[in-house]
């Protein structure tokens, strides 16, 4: 029996990312560039597979085989007649919806491993019967047995990303430990080189000294034309006793389909106003100004968390919404002086953020989340974007604070450390940045859903307010609860992302199995609440600007620590949260295909057979050559992890 955290249930939620509406008020222009667009995303978003784990690519074309020669629902005959229950055969197309939901066999929210709900060789049974099979035997039987094993596969290295023995990643080879991981962002921070576009192989040569290959994404190789800035980081260095050799060109063929789907932009309209794409650009294998929201972006599924996962996506403004959040923005610049740190850990200059609801056409990626905040480049974010500072030695070798006279308000006297030159906020947290940042940016919303200017913009007053607030509070202590089944207690690690106030009680529910019950007192939320949150929030950013790592993994480590010490008993609470949880809600995503000079929207239902409809017709025109694509990728460079296998 396996353990359900790593099945997919067969009731998970599905529903249809409806965007008909959105859709039909484009004009035909932009219907054309935000088709063009998508296909830019759904191309850049098949790179995901070749991130997550060696077998996904693999996994993706077998699957993506079988449900172009026979359709769900097809299959599902064959299914029965050769000895699937129904029960089972809905859990293998559970299990594919998911692959294609996320990009992989690893869920993008909680980093495990899923597999299929379903003994192997019924499984086996099916593929070999299948109109896949009957066609082209040979490669059938080729893919089954490249991921086969590890798509059932639970070994306890296989469970959860991770470095090492601690779990799986391709964005390192399989020989890389922690340390490893460590000294490549020295040599890059000694490079000015970010880490988001790369990944790192490392290797023995015929002298037995350690080299690494730190490869770009990019869709020129390392021999084509390069410009000034890139060219002297072209080759190879030798730092601390190893040889790095930087080069570009991965995943080249894919990016090509992502390129030119960008040039095909310029023949439409220039960008119209009620349709809103970002990018964050990798160009010839450097980064660049962001422009469209596309590229190389969230740093959660990098172990070390530095190296960005492709995400791309296209949405049209929802009018309505967006006008509540302008009037947040045009208060942004009031609201930061509520914030609980000197003006000093702010800009000098305030950049105005651009706060935009959305209604999604494409997301493509690993999953879709409830809101972004973008750019991640810490160069662009720094001078372009809206974020909070960080103190730093700019590369001029001055610095962008008066040493002299800033003072730390958590000691009251003069900061000790900041950021030196090619130094970032990711690179010098690493591990602990994703779900450190995530923590900040709820706190700074637990403290300003008390404003009573911030509620009265989304006309929210009296009883009102104070239930939003009363529920925000609430469900924020629940998530934390919640996230418990993001804690491995093998490895000590986390997965991704007083005084009367609260209470948790351990009890049984309805059903005779073990819950949990949260008591929120609402009376102490300001008295208690508020300046609780207020030092924790104040000490995160400090040690945040002032780059003070050893600080900032003890307030980490001491917060997210998880025991099973009175009263609270957190490690057996992890237990209560697997056995209660619910799957994450996967979505149905349109396509968009050309007719003539227009374009038309295709929708599908909100089922698992309605997701694998989606991708089956999603590359209508070249799913053949992209599949010979990923397979041609992973097999380069399937030896860096052959001892996993």
């Amino acid at each position: 029996m396996v353990d359900s955290q790593y099945v997919l249930p067969n009731d998970v939620g599905l529903a249809l990312l409806d965007c008909s509406e959105a859709f039909r008020l484009l004009l035909r222009g932009e219907r054309l560039y935000a088709h063009y667009l998508s296909r830019a995303c759904w191309y850049g978003g098949l790179v995901v597979l070749l991130q997550t784990s060696p077998e996904a690519p693999a996994i993706y074309v077998l699957l993506s085989r079988l449900f172009r020669a026979q359709e769900p629902d097809q299959l599902g005959e064959l299914a029965r007649s050769a000895g699937l229950a129904d029960q089972e055969y809905q859990a293998f197309l559970v299990y594919a919806a998911g692959v294609f939901s996320n990009m992989g066999n690893y869920k993008s929210f909680g980093d495990t491993k899923f597999v299929p709900n379903l003994p192997k060789d019924k499984l086996r049974r099916l593929i070999w019967q299948s109109q896949a099979f009957q066609e082209q035997p040979e490669e059938m039987k080729s893919l089954w047995d490249r991921c086969g094993e590890l798509m059932f596969s639970l070994d306890p290295q296989q469970r959860q990303l991770g470095l090492r023995e601690k779990g799986t990643t391709t964005y390192f080879s399989g020989n890389c430990c922690l340390e490893d991981a460590q000294l490549a962002q020295k040599f890059l921070d000694s490079q000015n080189i970010s880490a988001y576009n790369t990944r790192l192989f490392k290797e023995k040569d015929k002298a037995g000294q350690t080299c690494y290959e730190v490869r770009l994404a990019s869709v020129l190789g390392t021999d084509a034309p390069v410009d000034h800035e890139l060219s002297p980081k072209l080759r190879s260095f030798e730092f601390e006793g190893c040889t790095f050799r930087v080069t570009r060109g991965d995943y080249a063929p894919l990016l090509e389909r992502v390129v030119e789907n960008l040039q095909r932009t310029k023949a439409c309209v220039p960008l119209p106003p009620p349709l809103c794409v970002r990018t964050e650009l990798w160009g010839e294998g450097g980064l660049s100004q962001w422009l469209f929201y596309i590229g190389f972006i969230e740093s959660y599924r990098d172990p070390y968390g530095s190296r960005g996962e492709f995400e791309g996506f296209v949405a049209v403004v929802n009018k309505a919404m967006s006008a509540k959040f302008a009037q947040l923005v045009e208060s942004a610049e009031q609201l930061l002086l509520e914030l609980p740190w000197p003006r000093a850990f702010e800009k000098d200059t305030f950049l105005t953020p651009d706060f935009t609801s959305l209604d999604v056409l494409t997301f493509a990626g690993s999953g879709i989340p409830a809101g972004i905040n973008i750019p991640n480049y810490d160069d662009i974010r720094q001078t372009e974007g809206f974020k909070n500072v960080s103190l730093g030695n700019e590369e001029k070798g001055t610095c962008n604070f008066n040493r002299e006279a800033v003072i730390n308000p958590e000691t009251g006297e003069l900061i000790q450390s900041w950021y030196q030159g090619g130094e970032t906020w990711d690179s010098k947290f690493s591990t602990i940045a994703s779900s450190y940042e995530e923590c900040r940016a709820e706190c700074v919303g637990l403290y300003l859903c008390l404003n009573k200017d911030v509620l009265r913009i989304f006309e929210l007053e009296g009883e009102d307010a104070e239930d939003v607030i009363y529920i925000n509070w609430l469900n924020m202590v629940r998530a934390g609860l919640l996230g418990l089944e993001f804690y491995t207690p093998e490895t000590g690690t986390w997965r991704q992302a007083g005084e009367g106030l609260v209470s948790l009680q351990h009890t049984t529910g309805a059903d005779g199995k073990p819950d949990a019950l949260i008591t929120l007192n609402r009376n102490k939320i300001l008295p208690v609440g508020k300046p609780a949150i207020e030092r924790f929030l104040r000490r995160l950013q400090v040690l945040k600007s002032t780059a003070d790592v050893a600080g900032g993994r003890a307030l980490y480590g001491g917060f997210s620590a998880v025991t099973d010490e009175g009263p609270e008993r957190f490690l057996s609470l992890r237990d209560t949260v697997l056995l209660r949880k619910e799957a994450r809600k996967m979505f149905v995503q349109a396509n968009t295909h050309l007719e003539g000079e227009d374009v038309t929207l295709v929708q599908y239902e909100g089922t698992a057979a309605g997701l694998i409809r989606s991708f089956s017709e999603r590359f209508p025109e070249d799913t053949e050559l992209l599949e010979r694509h990923l397979l041609e990728l992973s097999d380069a460079d399937a030896h860096f992890w052959a001892s996993q296998g």
